[in-house]
């Protein structure tokens, strides 16, 4: 900050009061601020003219890289040619030339996409779909959602509701009920485990001891991360997922994957229902879906979903009465349309898998830290989880996010695990720069 004139590089420093920042301890913040003023590639650049890699491919969106300029002149000609058309009873080519090519990378039988603003209203989105399916079908009465401890599924009420960490949910009492969440899959004997766990398919269940306590029949649907991603990359164990689709299927229940983190690409496959060969019912995604450029999100689900819901309805009747001012937004479609493109053409789903390997090695050089307690990955993403402060967890996860910016690398931290995810179009010299920086930034912890 320049003291004589009250500016951070161009910032009134008072400026900063006025936004009410998300996730953002808003006191620590505007006292010590970290602005990011630039970004291309792997690179961001902050207020101080100083230069990060980015480790965690912005919020895990940024599959692509930064400053994409195929996405920005897409998004701009589409300004340009239709800036907003009404998505209620009213249509524009661009969302459904986006839903089309969706579905060429959605595995069999997704072929129909609701388009929503983000991963939370994804969620939102399919928890309705669920209801509206399971009535469509005369079984109304299924009012139950099962979700997972260390779950996050956005922030939207709904998502909320299925919260499976204490401190996105404690302080908000309003949740929907007839919410059950089953154990988390991370496990002390695993430590330092790479890739999927051994051990640990029982756990799934805890669904089957749900059906027998409320009754199978009474199961809406079960929403899993197949890697749960913002608690900080747990990697689910080996046949757990399976089993879950198996009771599922035993009882009439839908399976929900929420790919918001692990679709396009996260995993080295086009979606985590590719990576572990197991298909869910309805999956949502958003994140990557447009590189991080525009807000979108969409919920894809089974044909036999959509054509249960849209069946069920009489003729010329609005059959799911749902939806938002900005679904599909010709600007967002255009951004999301350019995305795949450039997944297709620079073949960045593979580059992921092919990176893998490095990257996964390059976390565990990391073990020999006395600060790290456990290191968990798979594909393109891995946490790094650090000791915790006696008696203050996440304080030194929060300290540790802070040096690391200014030694030159972000890194999303939840609590005291970094979660590290970078762009496709990293290169092995970026893996070892985000490496570098931690070993730097841990070692005299």
């Amino acid at each position: 900050m320049n003291v004589a004139t009250g500016k951070t590089a161009g910032f009134a420093v008072n400026s900063l009061e006025q936004h009410w920042m998300p996730f953002t301890a808003n006191r620590e913040f505007k006292a010590a601020p970290r602005l990011i003023t630039k970004s291309e590639g792997m690179y961001l650049w902050n207020h101080e003219g100083g230069k990060l890699i980015d480790g965690s491919s912005g919020l895990f969106n940024v599959a692509a890289g930064h400053g994409r300029r195929e996405i920005a002149d897409a998004v701009h000609a589409q300004m340009l040619a239709n800036d907003y058309t009404p998505p209620f009873q009213m249509g524009q080519p661009s969302s459904f030339a986006l839903a089309s090519k969706l579905a060429n990378i959605l595995p069999e039988p997704f072929n129909h996409v609701f388009f929503t603003n983000s991963g939370s209203e994804s969620i939102d989105t399919a928890l309705k779909i669920a209801m509206a399916y399971h009535r469509a079908r005369g079984e109304g009465h299924r009012i139950r959602f099962v979700s997972r401890e260390r779950a996050y599924h956005g922030v939207n009420i709904g998502g909320v509701s299925l919260s499976g960490m204490v401190r996105n949910r404690e302080t908000f009492a309003g949740v929907i009920p007839n919410v059950v969440v089953m154990r988390h899959t991370w496990d002390a004997d695993n430590l330092f485990n790479r890739g999927q766990p051994e051990k640990g398919a029982e756990l799934a269940n805890d669904l089957q001891r749900h059906c027998e306590t409320y009754g199978g029949s009474t199961i809406a649907a079960v929403f899993v991360e197949p890697v749960a991603g913002s608690t900080g990359t747990l990697v689910p164990p080996k046949g757990y997922l399976e089993r879950l689709r198996e009771i599922c299927d035993q009882h009439g229940i839908l399976l929900v994957f929420d790919e918001v983190i692990t679709g396009f690409g996260r995993l080295g496959a086009p979606f985590a229902a590719d990576a572990f060969s197991v298909l869910p019912d309805i999956m949502t995604m958003a994140k990557a879906l447009t590189n991080g450029a525009i807000p979108m999100g969409a919920v894809a689900v089974r044909d036999a979903i959509y054509e249960t819901i849209t069946e069920a309805a009489p003729e010329h009747a609005i059959e799911f009465f749902h939806g938002y001012t900005y679904s599909g937004h010709p600007a967002a479609c255009a951004a999301g349309l350019a995305t795949l493109q450039i997944y297709e053409d620079e073949g960045l789903f593979e580059r992921a898998a092919a990176l893998s390997d490095y990257f996964l090695d390059a976390i565990w050089s990391l073990k020999d830290l006395p600060i790290v307690r456990d290191l968990r990955g798979y594909g393109l993403m891995a946490g790094i989880e650090v000791h915790p402060e006696p008696g203050k967890p996440g304080i030194r996860g929060n300290e540790l996010q802070k040096k690391l910016f200014w030694n030159g690398c972000h890194v999303k931290w939840t609590g005291d695990t970094a979660i590290v995810a970078p762009s496709f179009i990293a290169e092995r010299a970026h893996v070892d720069e985000i490496i570098d920086c931690f070993r730097k930034t841990l070692k005299d912890i």
